[in-house]
């Protein structure tokens, strides 16, 4: 799995080491700079522009890429034992992906769950700025049968929902998942009607929505 960007570069670096397999620079480091590289303890290969733009897929590396172990999905069961869920409901955007992901870690959910869809992650790790590597992320088909089985746990089921309480008049304790529908369909009706209460995030201006991955941010604070 190839990574770049000088940012996701030395997250890495710093927190997951042993996922390095080989580092590529397409540009000069001062001393200081590629002695800290170099006691990674790992390969270093030199790139010429094309050949580095070529593994980022034209994306901006900065000069820095990695390649890394392939990240694998979590396993549901183990998100289960969690005690602050979050459920994206056929979302496929990996850059809003990657941002809830990178809000979601640094707001305390323990756990995410992609579900109705396949995501690459890849990319995802790359959108997340690395924090995907200290999130567990599964996958889960039928969402209906996830509210049902979460509730059987003892999870409060929450769905994100236009017309449901404002998020600042609930108040959450326990076991909490919270459902986050894609950006253009929201969540399906009979999930919002699964689940056991509806939320918003109440608006002091006339808009129609905010940004998904901004709505989850700001759900997610709420109920941590």
């Amino acid at each position: 799995m190839i990574v770049y960007g000088k940012q996701i570069f030395f997250y890495i670096a710093e927190k997951h080491p042993e996922l390095i397999e080989e580092i590529y620079l397409a540009k000069e480091l001062d001393k200081k700079l590629f002695s800290k590289v170099n006691g990674l303890g790992k390969k270093i290969i030199k790139l010429d522009t094309m050949k580095a733009q070529s593994l980022a897929r034209g994306g901006n590396h900065q000069g820095f890429l990695l390649k890394i172990k392939y990240i694998e999905y979590a396993d549901i069961q183990d998100l289960k034992k969690e005690d602050f869920l979050l459920v994206l409901v056929g979302l496929t955007d990996v850059g809003n992906i990657g941002a809830i992901i990178r809000s979601a870690y640094a707001l305390g959910v323990k756990g995410i769950v992609i579900s109705g869809t396949k995501i690459n992650l890849e990319g995802i790790v790359r959108s997340s700025v690395g924090s995907l590597l200290d999130m567990p992320v599964a996958l889960f088909s039928d969402t209906a049968t996830l509210v049902n089985e979460l509730k059987q746990l003892g999870f409060k089921t929450y769905a994100a929902d236009m017309n449901g309480e404002d998020v600042r008049d609930v108040t959450f304790a326990g076991k909490k998942v919270l459902f986050l529908g894609s950006e253009g369909a929201g969540l399906p009706n009979r999930i919002i009607k699964a689940c056991d209460t509806k939320i918003k995030i109440a608006m002091d201006n006339e808009f129609d929505s905010l940004n998904v991955s901004a709505a989850a941010a700001i759900l997610c604070d709420r109920m941590r």
